[in-house]
């Protein structure tokens, strides 16, 4: 006995190559589809269709094949509306429970569909009313939560190509080589200044590199100017850009000629200290013992920082958030409401970021490492353009771009 659904997609399914991965996922999944009609799009903001009817060889099979298809946007025509079931423990979800993907996602309630607020991915959908859903970590479960399950009565819209608009010649074109990065640094300063006249927040997310490459300066510029909304990080590079700062060095390498400092590796040890001594790193801007730098400008500028520790933090820095739950809820604060994010040097926060953001929201990730940006999109976050080069270079250009040379560190 086989089972069988209709389901239905709408969007510029052609040109960002949503159908062709729906038929892809549909073989892959051991079913059989028809199309029963398609619509294309003939103007450029118009969206195509797509009816499709599937078949599965067992309901397993069928539901399957359905997870699989609702992140392109396929829903059932016959849905009704979403299932729901309460959660009868803290944090311990119905064993059907639908996992969100990062897009814009709807969910049918009496016959009424409802967008799913604070959309994210791998979270639960939260029922709080005839006309409320929102995302919900499993951590954050609470008994008597009303959680969606199930496949039917969910919608999703994936992000796909914009005509016409500079961000659809920016996504379809990878950036692989320096030739290319003036090219990509004005594009990103054009998604920046969009991102400001829709007052959203501009956010970076930074690793070390960026001290060790010679990027502090351009970072710092863009946020004495206002370019730079917060800069979510690791301890690692709050150490490096105070020992930086207080003495000239980068894991004990000498800043001005790459020459490895007498005593240098005790130097990050050394701005950990002077931190502690001034009461914190606000402390050592306000005492004068800080005076340059990422965190000095923050502080001076009242741009909101977060910095997550990890296992092998040295010291950490007194404002490190070492508990892993606290710093993933200051990330997510200071995300709302981003409106693009720049990712510079920094695999691990790039990819926790992306997790944590809708697919609507621009990610610009910039590496010397082509596998970085790879490694991004690869684990969901596909909305990321990869920008191989130098960090340092690429933030140099870009505070030239938005900033101009004048007041230049």
């Amino acid at each position: 006995m086989s089972f069988q659904e209709v389901v239905e997609a709408e969007g510029h399914l052609i040109d960002s190559h949503v159908m062709e991965q729906i038929f892809d996922k549909v073989v892959e999944s051991n079913g059989r589809f028809e199309v029963e009609q398609f619509r294309i799009g003939r103007t450029n903001s118009e969206a195509s269709y797509l009816r499709l009817k599937l078949e599965a060889p067992g309901k397993s099979e069928m539901d399957h094949l359905l997870a699989q298809l609702l992140p392109f946007g396929c829903s059932p025509v016959d849905g009704g509306d979403a299932t729901v079931k309460q959660v009868e423990r803290d944090c311990c979800a119905p064993e059907d429970f639908y996992s969100t993907s990062n897009h814009h996602t709807w969910i049918r309630l009496a016959g009424e569909w409802v967008e799913v607020s604070n959309q994210r991915m791998d979270a639960m959908i939260v029922v709080l009313g005839p006309t409320v859903a929102v995302c919900r970590r499993l951590r954050d479960l609470k008994a008597g939560d009303m959680v969606v399950t199930g496949m039917h009565g969910i919608r999703v819209a994936p992000e796909s190509k914009e005509r016409d608009r500079l961000a659809f010649a920016f996504m379809s074109n990878e950036i692989s080589s320096e030739r290319q990065v003036e090219t990509a640094v004005r594009q990103t300063a054009a998604l920046a200044r969009t991102a400001r006249e829709q007052g959203r927040k501009i956010v970076a997310v930074a690793g070390p590199v960026v001290v060790h490459t010679g990027g502090v300066a351009g970072l710092a510029k863009l946020i004495r100017n206002g370019w730079v909304d917060a800069v979510l990080s690791g301890n690692a590079l709050g150490v490096h850009d105070i020992e930086s700062a207080l003495l000239g060095t980068s894991l004990g390498i000498r800043m001005e000629d790459g020459r490895q400092a007498e005593h240098g590796h005790r130097n990050h040890m050394r701005a950990i200290n002077a931190v502690y001594h001034a009461g914190g790193i606000r402390g050592a801007v306000e005492s004068g013992r800080l005076r340059s730098g990422v965190m000095y400008e923050c502080v001076r500028n009242g741009v909101p920082f977060v910095l997550a520790g990890s296992l092998r933090d040295d010291g950490p820095l007194p404002e490190t958030i070492t508990d892993m739950n606290a710093a993933q809820d200051a990330y997510a604060e200071q995300l709302k409401p981003a409106g693009l994010v720049l990712c510079l040097g920094s695999m691990l926060h790039s990819i926790a970021v992306g997790n944590m953001l809708p697919s609507w929201v621009r990610i610009v990730c910039v590496d010397i490492n082509p596998a970085v940006a790879t490694k991004v999109s690869d684990r969901g976050t596909g909305q990321a353009v990869g920008v191989v080069t130098d960090v340092g270079l690429f933030l140099d250009l870009l505070s030239r771009e938005l900033v101009g040379t004048e007041g230049a560190l």
